[in-house]
């Protein structure tokens, strides 16, 4: 018994870079919530690359697909919100403009 080695068992990816890596992927997929969940993701896997850059653990790979995919789902929910609110903008803007001409053509029809 004393010739068997002992394998030492692997190191485990850390809690915080699964995380960044789940959250991320959600921030792509999950409508409305992505925003939010990428800035989340964003951060969680920034702290996780940088403890893995300091400790050497493992899971460089999950923590930077979390880090790269919440940028991407909050550029993405950014340019979402960015348009529905611009489109929101000139709808208004027409809105009016179609109630100022229709007040003019009552007044023009009525003289």
């Amino acid at each position: 018994m004393d010739n068997i080695e002992k394998n030492p068992s692997p190191q485990q990816t850390s809690g915080t870079t699964v995380t960044a890596f789940v959250l991320g992927i959600l921030s792509i997929l999950v409508p409305y919530v992505g925003f939010v969940l990428g800035i989340i993701a964003i951060i969680l896997g920034k702290k996780a690359l940088n403890r893995i850059k300091q400790t050497g653990e493992p899971g460089h790979g999950l923590a930077l697909a979390g880090f790269i995919c919440g940028i991407v789902g909050t550029a993405l929910y950014a340019l979402i919100i960015g348009f529905f609110v611009v489109a929101f903008i000139f709808f208004e803007m027409s809105t009016s403009d179609l109630e100022e001409v229709s007040i003019v053509t009552n007044l023009l029809v009525a003289v």
